[in-house]
């Protein structure tokens, strides 16, 4: 790789910058550039229908002005403009923006393309950079500055005899590559030329045609860019990011710290080659920051599944905020941080989001929680016992979380993923429905408390022992005390101990069942195993546990006998 053939581009040497300690206080005027920027970077173009579907939901998520494309270039881009405005479908406070050339035949065709609307953004633009000069258009400084002069007028001139508002808009194409003091002289003279005022703005939209330095380079380009201007009153500072160098957001992110008003962008960062600036990306940073972002991004999955109709392009699956995989972790460590987090977020009363390894609540853009924790072989008992919790509702006690995960990490070292079904069946399987050697059948409970003076309750647990039906009978201060002493009570069953007992319900209402958990260890044994008993009434959920975790007890001791 013969990097020798490469060369840095020499641009403003701003010692004195000021945006390094600014912040982003508030949201910047959005303009989506989907319809046409990001269209012709598609292989097949949008038709008019999806066209108007895009548009549609540009609108919906709050877009104020949208570019609709270049209705000077091609028939369906002329044809699209046309149906919006004879069809009525432009919302009065959403202002539509055209790009041309500025080129005296493409000019006057983008003008006769307007005919009808009240208020719309024409954008002029010719490339101004160094090497488009030398190498493209064989012009000189001058010669370009007078294209863009030319245009000016023209677009002044038809904007008379124009029954709506016109705004104009001027980019020197290739700002990145090209002297910032050249760059200001063009700009000048478009903003001379059409006679700008601080009531009468013009939009002067700066782009990182093709990104190339860092993002910190490009501030300084725009805050030099904003000092220098005759009068920066009369301007609106846009910025038009590419992402040839994957630091779009970032330079954008910077640029609006450096002065900018605008932000010109796609949804997910589609345009060509690496694509624009992602809007999506940038707003819901400044949503998690606590930042009004001016756009309604919280159906993620509509907005995911328009885009991917329209553009015939996938949302790739780490896509910041809206991939399908950015708040998954498969990492037990991380998985278990997510489970803490979420339970302390819940245990505060909400309020403040703050979950590790989470910048936002999956919940403000109408995703679930259930796929923030999927399981494979990577995961720890954190991720089996979140899954169980979010989506199931066992609240596992912390040791039976260790001795269920190692389960499924066996199940995932031959299978890969686990999927949250799976799990549960597991669950089932090893601690709920274990039926042998002891089937609970029936009980009942009886207060004593009168009758005798050493304890509260009798317990008669019905159940089958190898095959036998017996009834065993016990006495204890409490129910679970009584039930432990009935099976205590023969020498038909291992001697136990009490280690852990939890339970809650399963579902709010008055049919929920409730979950218990019971760890027992038999006398003399180092071995403890958990049962866990669901059921309606909490006396039966725990005795169920209980004989789950004597099942548990006698497969293990059978298996090391």
């Amino acid at each position: 790789m013969n990097y020798k053939k490469y060369k840095k581009f020499e641009t403003v040497k701003l010692k004195d910058r000021t945006w390094p300690d600014h912040e982003i206080e508030k949201a910047p005027i959005w303009c989506s550039v989907d319809l046409r920027d990001g269209n012709q970077a598609l292989i097949t173009p949008m038709d008019i229908d999806e066209k108007v579907e895009m548009f549609q939901l540009l609108v919906q998520l709050g877009f104020k002005e949208i570019e609709v494309g270049f209705p000077s270039s091609s028939q369906i881009e002329y044809d699209f403009l046309r149906l919006l405005i004879e069809k009525n479908l432009i919302p009065d406070d959403v202002t539509v923006q055209v790009l041309t050339q500025a080129r005296e035949h493409l000019i006057k065709r983008t003008f006769e393309s307007l005919k009808g609307l009240k208020k719309a953004i024409v954008h002029i633009y010719n490339s101004t950079s160094i090497l488009q000069r030398d190498v493209v258009f064989h012009k000189s400084k001058e010669e370009i500055k007078k294209i863009a002069v030319d245009g000016t007028q023209l677009v002044k001139e038809l904007s008379k005899d124009f029954d709506g508002e016109v705004i104009l808009e001027y980019s020197p194409e290739s700002f990145t590559g090209t002297e910032v003091d050249y760059a200001m002289e063009v700009c000048e003279a478009v903003l001379d030329t059409w006679e700008a005022s601080p009531e009468r703005k013009v939009i002067i939209n700066l782009p990182s045609t093709v990104e190339m330095d860092t993002p910190n380079v490009y501030a300084d380009q725009i805050e030099w860019m904003c000092r220098h201007f005759k009068d920066r009153n009369r301007v609106i500072v846009s910025v038009h990011p590419h992402n040839d160098r994957g630091c779009g957001v970032a330079a954008t992110e910077l640029a609006l710290l450096a002065g900018a008003d605008r932000v010109e962008g796609t949804l997910f960062g589609n345009g060509e080659r690496t694509g624009n600036v992602d809007i999506v990306t940038l707003a819901l940073n400044m949503f998690t920051h606590g930042i009004d972002p001016k756009l309604e991004l919280g159906q993620m999955n509509q907005i995911k599944d328009v885009y991917e109709k329209c553009t015939k392009m996938d949302v790739p699956p780490r896509q910041p905020y809206a991939g399908e995989l950015v708040f998954t972790a498969f990492s037990g460590s991380h998985q278990d941080a997510i489970n803490k987090g979420m339970y302390a977020y819940h245990q505060r009363g909400e309020g403040i989001w703050e979950v590790p390894y989470l910048p936002i609540d999956p919940a403000d853009l109408n995703r679930q929680y259930e796929p923030i924790v999927r399981i494979n072989s990577q995961s720890g008992k954190g991720g089996v016992a979140y899954v169980m919790d979010t989506v199931f509702g066992y609240h596992l006690p912390k040791a039976l979380q260790g001795d269920f995960a190692k389960a499924i990490q066996n199940i995932s070292e031959i299978e890969g993923e686990v999927s949250p079904e799976r799990i549960y069946d597991t669950f089932k399987k090893e601690y709920i429905d274990l039926e042998y050697p002891y089937k609970f059948i029936k009980q009942r409970l009886i207060d004593i408390s009168d009758e005798s003076d050493e304890y509260e309750r009798r317990a008669e647990v019905t159940i089958e022992d190898h095959g036998e039906v017996k009834t065993l009978i016990g006495y204890g201060n409490g129910p679970i005390d009584a039930v432990k002493n009935a099976f205590n009570s023969t020498d038909d069953f291992l001697y136990t101990d009490l280690m852990d007992y939890s339970e809650h319900a399963l579902t709010a209402g008055s049919n929920s069942k409730a979950a218990a958990y019971v760890q027992l260890r038999p006398q003399g044994e180092e071995l403890c195993e958990y049962g866990v008993g669901v059921h309606l009434n909490i006396t039966t959920a725990t005795i169920k546990a209980m004989i789950s975790a004597m099942n548990r007890i006698y497969k293990n001791i059978k298996k090391e006998g």
